[in-house]
């Protein structure tokens, strides 16, 4: 029988164009044999609608590993997190993240089925604990970000130009549309506002921010 071979990869990702790879490629150098097949994306971390890690997803087999920078290189919404990680415990990936020792330890010393359920152990605590982590960071950025606009307002400063008949709403749901839980349709209609308005007043409200 023709011995499968496995394959080491690794995945990088910065949410914008003018932000730089470089970083994260050279800490995965070490772990992954040829930087080809270190995949890279430029966009945000809202959704796993990313060319390049779809690519990725699509290609790696029972057995492969993908190193990974850092967990919020992966994605920041918790439940596509989530089923992520399940799909690649699922097919037998295993996913090891840099800046979390426990993944990176070697269980080829054991037998295969001690192998294999240390690794289904790892994996598991990756999508039980880890993703909650990045959605909890994520809730504490927003929840420091509004008691700071709020203090501020009460002290009576001025963000920018104001934000002409946004409702109470408004603040909520553009961090929803940010984070990729609504669409920027569905606001529009609510709020019944063209494409156009609409952008004008998330250009706006940012400036303010």
């Amino acid at each position: 029988m023709e011995k499968v071979t496995t394959k080491i990869f690794g995945y990088v990702r910065v949410s914008s164009k003018e932000q730089n790879l470089a970083r994260q490629i050279d800490s995965l150098k070490q772990y992954v044999p040829d930087e080809r097949d270190i995949y890279a994306d430029k966009l945000s971390g809202k959704d796993f609608n990313r060319p390049a890690y779809n690519t990725l997803k699509n290609m790696v087999r029972s057995g492969d590993t993908i190193y990974i920078h850092e967990m919020e290189r992966l994605g920041r919404n918790k439940n596509e997190i989530k089923e992520n990680l399940e799909y690649y415990r699922e097919k037998g990936v295993m996913i090891r993240i840099l800046n979390l020792p426990t993944t990176l330890i070697d269980y080829s010393q054991y037998d295969n089925k001690l192998q294999k359920m240390l690794m289904e152990m790892v994996n598991n605590i990756l999508i039980e604990v880890l993703a909650t982590m990045a959605e909890t960071e994520r809730d504490n950025i927003r929840k420091r970000q509004r008691e700071g606009i709020d203090a501020a307002h009460k002290r009576g400063v001025k963000f920018g130009r104001p934000n002409k008949n946004l409702p109470d709403s408004w603040v909520t749901d553009y961090e929803d549309w940010k984070e990729g839980k609504v669409t920027a349709v569905s606001l529009m209609r609510k709020y019944g506002m063209s494409s156009s308005t609409f952008y004008k007043k998330v250009k706006s409200y940012e400036k303010s921010l």
